[in-house]
Parts: C-alpha cells; structure tokens; sequence
C-alpha cells in the first residue's frame, strides 16, 4: 500500500517537469562497495589536517591525516551525503554516487559563519541544501560552551526557540509558542517518551552527549506523528568511528568545568576507538549543583546532582551499517515550593522542599541496509522512563521535616520504525515507513494521579521530494491510529476506560532557489497531537506547582493546520533569513484555573477551546571583516484563545539578540583566541493570559572567549564566559519560579578540555 502510495507521488510531482537542468552538487565516488578516497584542502589548495568526515547516512566517520586525505573503505554502493567540517571553516557538503570512478577533492572555505549545509530531522534522511520545512542547527562547539545539563537552555539562541525553566536543572523547550507535549524531542531520530504533562520535567537527554542539535521549527507529524505539533528537537550524537582500510586506534578525552552562579561543577570523561569494522564509543557526565543566586539572595532548594552518559558500538561494512546505544539520563533535581521565596545573604539556611528523582533508561538498535535500490532503515529503542517525587510530610509524622514520597510512575516504552529510502544524484527521492509504539504507565506511590495505562499507536507514511531546475517540491501524507486502555482506579474515581483515535496528516511545500544565493520557500501542512494521559485522567495534587490537576475523559485530538514562508540569502559574507508563520489549532487542550481548592490547593481543570498562533522571527549574520562576525536575530508570537476572545497563556514575548565575535589570528600561547559579547533584550508580555503574572522586560549582557594553547602534544581548550555580566535583577516570562524568586544573577564558567 505503501510504495505504490509514494509512487503516485513522485509521478504527480515530476509531471509538471523533467528532472534534468538542475540539480545540487554531487561527486562521483571510487569503485561501488570499495573504497571512497578523497582530500580536503582550504580554498588555496593547502591540505587541511583535521578534518571531520562524515558519511551521513551510514554514520561513518573519519578525519583526515596531516596530508588532508582521507578514505572510507567498504561502501556499499548508493547516494549519499558526505559532511566535512571544521571550527573556523563552513562546513562543506556532498552528493556522492558510487557508480562510476573518480577522485574526491573537497575544499573549505575559511568563515565564522555557522550554516549548517545538511539536515538529517526536517526529511528523515540526509538532505543537501535549503529544506521546506523551517530549520536550525546548533553545532558542537556552542553545545560545549553552553556546557547545561538542560537541553532546552542550550537552544535558547537559535530564533523561535525559547525555554519554560524551572530553575537553572530543568527546561522545555518552547517553539513558536507550542510547548510541553507539543513540541517532539528526539534521540537520534526515534521520540523520547517521558512525562511532558509537568513544567518540572525536562527531556531526558543531556546535550552534551549531542554532536549537534537539529531543530524543526513548525508542524512535523507528516515525519513524527503525534506530539510533533509546534516542532521537533533532534539530539543527534557523533557518528561512531570505524578502521576500514586502516589501522585501528584508541583515543580519548576529559573535560571540566565550574559556575559561581549555582557553585555547580562538572566532569566529563570520554573514549572511542576503532579495529577494523568495529567502532565504539563510551562517555560518562557528573554534574553536582548547589542552589542558585540572584542579586537579592540564593533561591532555596533549587540545587541538583546528576549522572549521565553513553554507551555506544557499531559494525560497518559494504552490506551497511548496524549501531547498538545505551543511553542513561538521570539524578536528583530539587523545586522550589511557592512558599519559600529567595534567602536574603547572611540569613540561616532552610531546609526540605519537594525533589525529584529521575532514571532514564534507554537501548536503541538501528541499521542501514542497501536493498535493491532502496536504503532500508530499521529502528527500535526500549526506554525505562522512573519519576519519583518525594516532599516533606505534612500529617502524621512525629519527626520533623520528615520526607516521604507523593509520586512514583513508571514509563516503559517500546518504539519502532522501519524507513525505505530512495532517490538519485539529481535531487528526486522519498521515503515510505511504518512506525509504532507500544507504552504501559504504572502509577505506584500514595498519590495515584493518573492511573495505570497502556498506550498502542501505529502509523503508515510516504513523501516524495522532486527537482526541477531551481525548483524542489515536496508532498505527503501520514495516517496514524491510537488507543488508551485506563485501568480502573478507586482512589481517582475512575472504572476501566478505552479510547482511540485516528488522524490523517499531510504536508505541501517547495523552495526556489531564485539567484545570487536567495531562496523562496512555503509549505503548508496538517499536524495532530492526541491528549496526554493527564489531561484524560489527572486528578491529584503537584505539590511543586501548588496546584490541584483534573483531566477529563471526554477530550478528542488537537487539529493544527498551518503555513509559512520564509526567505533565505546566502552570501559569501552575509547570511540572513526571515519566516512567518501561522497556525490554526482546532480542539486547542489547557490548563484552566478554577475558584475551587482541594487539599489547599488551586484546581485546574483540563478544556478543549480553538486557538491561533502566528508569528516571526529572522536573523543575519555578517562577516564584515575576516576576523570579525556579527549576528542579530528577533521573534515573536502571539497567541489567541479564539473562543473566548483571549491569550492563550505561555506565550513568549518578543526578544531580539546581538552578537559580536572576534577571532583574530594570533599564534603561540593565544592560538585560536575567540573574544564575544552578546546583549538579549527581551520584551514585557503586554498579552498574558487571564490571572498569568507578567514581570516587566529585561536587557541582559553576556561576555565570553577562549583561546586552544598547546601543551607539549595536546591542545587544550579554555573558555571562559559571564552571564548576566551586570548581574541585573530580572524574572523571565516563562519561569516557573516568576511569582516568588527572580532568575540567576551574575555567573562565571570556566571550561577546560583536552584529549589523550
């Protein structure tokens, strides 16, 4: 049913043109399923040492000698896409075909300008070039810096990305104003299942464990089915090395660093080697945190610990590619209670609080396997999801500050995709899959709030990307099926209840590349997402929240249909972008606060109304010296409950960011010295939602730099940045903590690195 799906596609899509007359770049590669030989070398034709080389769709790796060659023995014959980057270069893009031989050469044009020539999320598969759907990368070196166990903190940079905090430990991303289990997070392509229903629970994927971050801003359920509404955040890590060809090796590395601003700290030790087919990585994160200060004082209770890490290996060869990962997310993360505001300097400490106890558990298992034209991706992961939530005791006890536990559940969920890719040098390709999910909630813990549950979902899709000349269309569609079992629960008032639910997805775009660098793009697509397990069946208390939740049973799916445009220049020395979007959301599912209480608490109860977000953002980057790189980027949205005429609520008010990087070219003890500030001036939210507190707006100034010394044979990193330089006195929009506590103040982190 598929196939002939995705064939009707591609015969509607090319029927307007032919194919040939234009089409990306490609090289052709060395013999089919030999070896892929090449050289990297800078725009002058000296060869670059160095060089990171990735074979994107078989995650292969390698980096290139001090002659600048480099080779990929054992590669099965198809298309695909060759990355080659280096700090301080732009990174340089490939469509390579193994049919026929030839030599590689590649050459890197020296730019501190980020632009990131390949995108695996917005087309789950490597793709060259501009991208229908809207797209950001964040690469590794800005991971690095950021150095936060929050994923969502580390993209707060990249336009139409913003963060719902609680505390410095825990953030959501928010994307165009979706947010919590609107916006999809992704561990190398298959969806991380945990608790999105809370502010306080983060994605649980350490950034750090990411080569880069790859962002789609807007509707993606055409790729991701549900829950992919407002967006989509790939974590997606370093492709595992290999010794085909060559000799195998074994290296590693150790990394450090420290913040005033919390006193946190933190160690990150990692190896990799390689023999022959078989390549491996291990890497293992310790972060210890106390609580955070603002210029009035430290905010109690707001500290945390937590362990992190990776466990990766992979065979490769000419019949394709097989990795295994276990990744582990986890730690204790104290909250800040509404009645324990910030403590002045010099006051005595306080102690109790409600914490939570985090274990994430993840193994995936992916192949990639050339079968008979097609590039056949088969995906799984299993995922252990444990949230423990321990406050102090309230009655009954005879000991004070005693602590006890209000909530433990228990999330396991099995994941599945198997993805057939095809497509030739000239641009024109598509993908056909099946995906499902099978998930069992087990609610243990005195406080039940939702009950036990088992979630099955199944999907089918195709989309079919066509090129003609300076045009790339791209089509499809997606069908998705759902079904909640709820067991009975007396303590919830709940008998056995089974629900299901159906939705039919598409998405139509194109972009045009016009002339000079400038590209047109636009879509418009349909999105789903079903209602969480919460929002059906909640009903009991979020101590960390002060507040009472009540789903309701009856809720159906939320129904986006949406567009955008967007224009796109790159130049040799400026880059600049610029989107609109909008989105009409059918059956729209809050949160609403009532006049009622129970336990002491406020309730909120769950509702379905229509809403509309639209907005912008856009930004540039120019280069008007070569050592000199200035950025600026703005975005706003707004959003409107449209049947009852109001703002929805966490709506993130307009920002806009200026950055200056320096980068001269020094030597010796200074080599690679990089110097930057950047200014954040973020608007009042004129518009909040009824009874949503709105803190004026705020200018922040951050400063940072670095320099790569060498000590004997190994190049250590220093870097070294301020935070809120003028340690101004502010609440952010969208903190948990904007009632009571202010955001961190002044802070100072230093980073070193090396490898061994």
């Amino acid at each position: 049913m598929i196939a002939p799906f995705s064939a009707l596609l591609a015969a509607a899509l090319s029927s307007a043109a032919p194919v040939p007359g234009g089409h990306s770049p490609h090289i052709v590669a060395a013999a089919a399923m030999d070896t892929l030989r090449g050289t990297v070398t800078d725009t002058a034709g000296a060869p670059l040492a160095g060089v990171e080389v990735t074979v994107v769709e078989l995650e292969r790796k390698t980096r290139t000698g001090s002659g600048g060659e480099f080779a990929f023995a054992g590669l099965p014959a198809g298309r695909y896409t060759l990355a080659a980057r280096r700090q301080g270069y732009a990174a340089a893009i490939r469509t390579l075909s193994t049919r026929e031989g030839g030599d590689l050469r590649v050459a890197l044009t020296e730019s501190p300008i980020e632009l990131e020539g390949v995108t695996v999320t917005a087309g789950r598969t490597a793709a060259a070039g501009g991208s229908v759907l809207s797209t950001a990368t964040v690469g590794p070196e800005r991971i690095r810096q950021e150095h936060s166990v929050s994923l969502a903190h580390t993209l707060e940079s990249v336009p139409g990305v913003r963060t719902l905090s609680t505390g410095e430990q825990i953030g959501k991303p928010v994307i165009r104003g979706f947010s919590g289990s609107r916006v999809l997070v992704l561990a190398d392509g298959l969806r991380l299942e945990d608790y999105s229903w809370s502010d306080e629970d983060a994605p649980s994927v350490d950034a750090r464990l990411a080569q880069r971050v790859e962002v789609v801003r807007g509707p993606a359920s055409l790729l991701y089915g549900s829950d992919a509404e407002g967006g989509v955040v790939n974590v997606i890590p370093e492709a595992l090395p290999d010794a085909l060809g060559r000799t195998g090796y074994t290296r590693g590395g150790v990394e450090t660093y420290f913040s005033t601003g919390n006193t946190e700290g933190g160690l990150v030790l990692h190896g990799e080697g390689a023999r022959g087919a078989f390549g491996w990585r291990v890497v293992g994160i310790g972060r210890l945190a106390e609580d955070y200060r603002t210029p009035g004082g430290k905010v109690e209770n707001t500290g945390f610990g937590a362990f992190n890490g990776e466990l990766a290996g992979g065979l490769r060869g000419g019949w394709g590619s097989v990795t295994a990962r276990y990744d582990r997310y986890g730690g204790e993360f104290k909250l800040l209670e509404a009645d324990k505001p910030v403590t002045a300097p010099g006051a005595g400490e306080k102690e109790g609080g409600p914490e939570r106890k985090l274990a994430d558990d993840r193994l995936q298992v992916a192949a990639v396997l050339p079968w008979r034209g097609l590039r056949v991706e088969p995906r799984a992961q299993l995922q252990r999801h444990s949230l423990i939530e321990v406050a102090d005791e309230v009655n009954g006890t005879t000991q004070p500050g005693a602590e006890s536990v209000q909530f433990d559940l228990l999330l396991n969920t099995f994941t599945f995709d198997l993805l057939a890719h095809h497509g030739d040098a000239e641009g024109t390709g598509g993908t056909f899959g099946v995906s499902g999910v099978a998930q069992s909630n087990d609610t243990r813990g005195p406080v039940p709030l939702v009950p036990d549950a088992g979630i099955r979902t199944g999907a089918v899709f195709a989309f079919q990307q066509v090129q003609m000349g300076r045009v790339r269309l791209l089509a499809g569609a997606r069908g998705d099926a759902r079904k909640v079992d709820a067991d009975a629960n007396a303590t919830l008032g709940l008998a056995d209840d089974s629900r299901s639910y159906r939705a039919l997805t598409f998405n139509a775009g194109a972009v045009v590349d016009v002339a000079g660098g400038l590209s047109v793009r636009g879509n418009v697509g349909r999105a789903w997402r079903a209602p969480t397990l919460f929002e059906l069946f909640a009903n009991g208390p979020r101590l960390g929240e002060a507040r009472f939740d009540i789903g309701d049973p009856t809720l159906g799916t939320e129904q986006n249909l949406s567009a955008e445009v967007g224009l796109r220049w790159a130049g040799a020395r400026v880059q600049a972008e610029v989107e609109a979007f909008g989105n009409r959301v059918d059956d729209y599912l809050v949160a609403r606060p009532t006049a009622q209480t129970q336990q002491g608490l406020r309730v909120f109860r769950y509702a379905a109304t229509d809403a509309r977000l639209w907005g912008g953002e856009g930004s540039v980057q120019v280069q008007p010296v070569r050592s000199l790189l200035l950025r600026a980027a703005a975005d706003y949205v707004r959003g409107e409950d449209r049947t009852l005429d109001e703002p929805l609520p966490l709506m993130p008010p307009a920002r806009a960011l200026l950055r200056a990087e320096l980068r001269p070219e020094l030597s010796g003890t200074l080599r690679g010295a990089s110097l930057w500030a950047q200014v954040q001036a973020v608007a009042h939210q004129g518009r909040p939602a009824p009874e949503e507190l709105a803190p004026d707006g705020y200018t922040l100034l951050d400063l940072g730099g670095g320099f790569r010394p060498r000590l004997g044979r190994r190049v250590v990193a220093v870097d070294l940045q301020v935070h809120n330089l003028l340690d101004t006195s502010y609440r952010d929009f969208l903190s948990r903590y904007k009632e009571f506590a202010d955001n961190p103040g002044r802070s100072l982190t230093l980073r070193l690195a090396t490898d061994f």
